[in-house]
């Protein structure tokens, strides 16, 4: 009798349009100042603020965990499949619309002290977005994702990020050499001091020594931090210039709202997680385990898989839509909106996390990232022993 062979069906991704809410997500900032408009009532504002820091953590809860991976053997395709790459850029031309619509909104709409808070986290939420979109976009070879992602990240003022991310971060992570990874018993409002410069810093000179090793002037249109900086100037330009001078402190307002969010997503991705340093002073490779990761499913939805950070770090072109889960791995209680609140109540982020660092790295001082002013102190409370 012939041999019946078995055929798998060709694999097709469960999650293929929930991506789409990575477009819708980021437009409902604008849901605020629509009611506003339709009702008169300024409270409304507040409720896109909410929905991103109140209803997405209940509901990261409510719809629990996706662990689920794509076979290896459908990976080329899956990262091949145009679809996923059309939802990044359709999402730039939204956030960009977003971003101009909010400064409108607040030079052409009198509103109390209480609206313009809201509208600069609003603004700020679509800076927010434009920089997590930068970051998908940005670590992809193709030409047109990499200018992509420089368009995306000059509404918040943001370019060096591109420089910043790609070649400082991935190379330093996890290691006390790194602005951007948050040590145990550092609040982020202590955090945010050491970052945010030194982003810039580290960005600058890695950058400069990259064109003087090419024989290529530092102050020139090849230089890929002014590169976006030239776009941001040129935008706010426009927006002064259309909407009168009142409306740039709002503008400066909401980058820095839209800077701090990545300032929160850099303080929860890799805190007090620590590379080991081999004898001739070099750090071991990064591993899944030297990120903090969640699967919730709605926040992931909305980030491009960004909170499967670990699948990042150790494979950094792999598209979102192939970003795996593994198991065994530093997890986060909920998704990045409720661990940003978290984040911004120290003593609660602190009794929260210090434990799961604690237990992540089977209390091994010689694996943690210590604030170097806390050490002592922390050793002590936990009666932890050993280490440098």
């Amino acid at each position: 009798m012939p041999t019946t062979i078995a055929v798998s069906p060709p694999y097709r991704d469960p999650k293929r349009y929930a991506w789409l809410l990575s477009l819708a997500v980021p437009s409902s900032v604008l849901l605020g100042p629509g009611l506003l408009l339709l009702t008169g009532q300024v409270w409304t504002l507040w409720l896109p603020v909410l929905m991103l820091y109140g209803l997405m953590p209940l509901l990261d809860l409510a719809l629990g965990l996706d662990t689920s991976n794509p076979p290896e053997d459908a990976v080329p395709a899956l990262q091949a499949d145009p679809f996923y790459r059309r939802v990044t850029y359709a999402l730039a031309p939204i956030l960009w619309a977003s971003f101009v619509f909010c400064v409108w909104f607040v030079a052409t709409h009198p509103l109390p002290w209480y609206g313009l808070l809201a509208m600069v986290i609003i603004a700020g939420s679509v800076g927010g977005f434009c920089i997590n979109l930068g970051h998908e976009l940005g670590h992809k070879p193709t030409a047109l994702e990499r200018w992509l992602a420089k368009i995306v990240l000059a509404p918040s003022g943001y370019g060096h990020f591109f420089i910043e991310h790609n070649r400082g971060h991935h190379r330093d992570v996890a290691t006390p050499l790194d602005p951007a990874s948050s040590r145990m018993g550092e609040s982020i409002y202590r955090f945010v001091l050491r970052e945010m410069p030194g982003a810039a810093r580290r960005a600058w000179v890695l950058e400069s020594t990259r064109l003087r090793k090419a024989g290529l002037p530092v102050w020139s249109l090849q230089n890929e931090i002014l590169q976006p900086a030239l776009i941001t100037v040129a935008l706010w330009t426009a927006l002064v210039l259309w909407l009168g001078p009142q409306v740039l402190p709002f503008i400066l307002a909401t980058a820095f709202w839209a800077n701090f969010q990545l300032t929160s997503a850099n303080y929860i991705e890799h805190y007090g997680l620590l590379r080991a340093q081999r004898p001739d002073g070099r750090y071991e490779p990064t591993q899944p385990h030297h990120s903090w990761n969640s699967n919730h499913l709605l926040s992931n939805w909305a980030t491009f898989h960004l909170q499967r950070h670990s699948d990042h770090h150790a494979h950094p072109l792999r598209r979102y839509q192939a970003l795996r889960h593994f198991d065994n791995l530093p997890q986060l209680p909920n998704g990045y909106f409720g661990m940003f609140s978290v984040a911004y109540l120290p003593p609660l982020w602190f009794k929260v996390m210090d434990q799961r660092l604690l237990d992540s790295v089977g209390r091994d001082p010689q694996r943690i990232n210590f604030e170097p002013s806390q050490r002592e102190r922390l050793m002590r409370k936990h009666g932890l022993v050993g280490g440098a």
